[in-house]
């Protein structure tokens, strides 16, 4: 069998595929991927086999693949980093096709912590976008927030089955259920980040009670204050 590649080319624009990802998909024979993916690296696919997935067939898609690859390689793209909110499915690749390379990209969560000014050393990076429950990954989010930290979170879109849509409406309804003072809690929201259609929102948490998003919003809950070398000088001034 041919390589298979997972890689990652970035939260939607062009430029933030990087030059390794852009090298393998040249020298690639085959891609599977997600319309919005595919729609990223456009530019980088002609005279390539190209199939077009969705959630609900992407299992068919990979098996059809499997006796026909050969020697000829195969890249699976995915938005973002490959290694961030892709675990199922990159598990689920390894399980079909044995050794996967994953290269990784870079993720919308690196792009809206640069925005909002929220260092991820000192935040705590939260995704909700699994098919898996998310209680604990709630739980996660209380104790992240009243230990002070920042957080940065990716929100579950599923409106087909609105007992488990978790997008920042229903982020702020739960905080608010639980005791938080979600007028008190600053928070950035970011929508179709790097792309043309970017958009983002500033405020508390009380105010996105309501706020529809689309499925492309990542949520950054800032509880940062500045912390320079300079507050710690006396360690070199002796």
């Amino acid at each position: 069998m041919g390589k298979i590649f997972a890689v990652g080319v970035g939260p939607g624009s062009p430029k933030y595929v990087t030059e390794i990802v852009k090298e393998i998909i040249q020298n690639c024979d085959v891609i599977i991927g997600y319309k919005y993916t595919l729609k990223t690296i456009e530019h980088l696919t002609e005279g390539k086999e190209i199939y077009e997935i969705t959630m609900n067939d992407q299992e068919e898609s990979y098996q059809k693949i499997l006796p026909k690859l050969g020697d000829r390689t195969l890249v699976i793209p995915f938005t973002g980093d490959v290694n961030f909110s892709e675990s199922e499915v990159v598990d689920r690749l390894i399980e079909i096709f044995g050794k996967v390379e994953i290269i990784p990209g870079i993720s919308s969560i690196q792009v809206a912590a640069s925005r909002a000014q929220v260092p991820l050393d000192k935040s705590k990076v939260i995704t909700m976008h699994v098919t898996t429950p998310i209680e604990d990954k709630k739980l996660e989010l209380q104790k992240a927030l009243i230990d002070g930290f920042s957080v940065i979170l990716v929100p579950r879109p599923w409106l087909k089955q609105p007992d488990k849509h978790f997008m920042p409406s229903e982020v702020a309804v739960y905080l608010r259920e639980n005791n938080f003072d979600t007028s008190k809690i600053k928070v950035h929201v970011f929508e179709a980040i790097t792309t043309e259609n970017e958009t983002s929102f500033v405020g508390t948490v009380k105010d996105l009670e309501g706020k529809e998003f689309s499925d492309l919003s990542v949520m950054v809950f800032n509880q940062t204050s500045l912390d320079s070398y300079m507050n710690y000088r006396w360690q070199w001034e002796n």
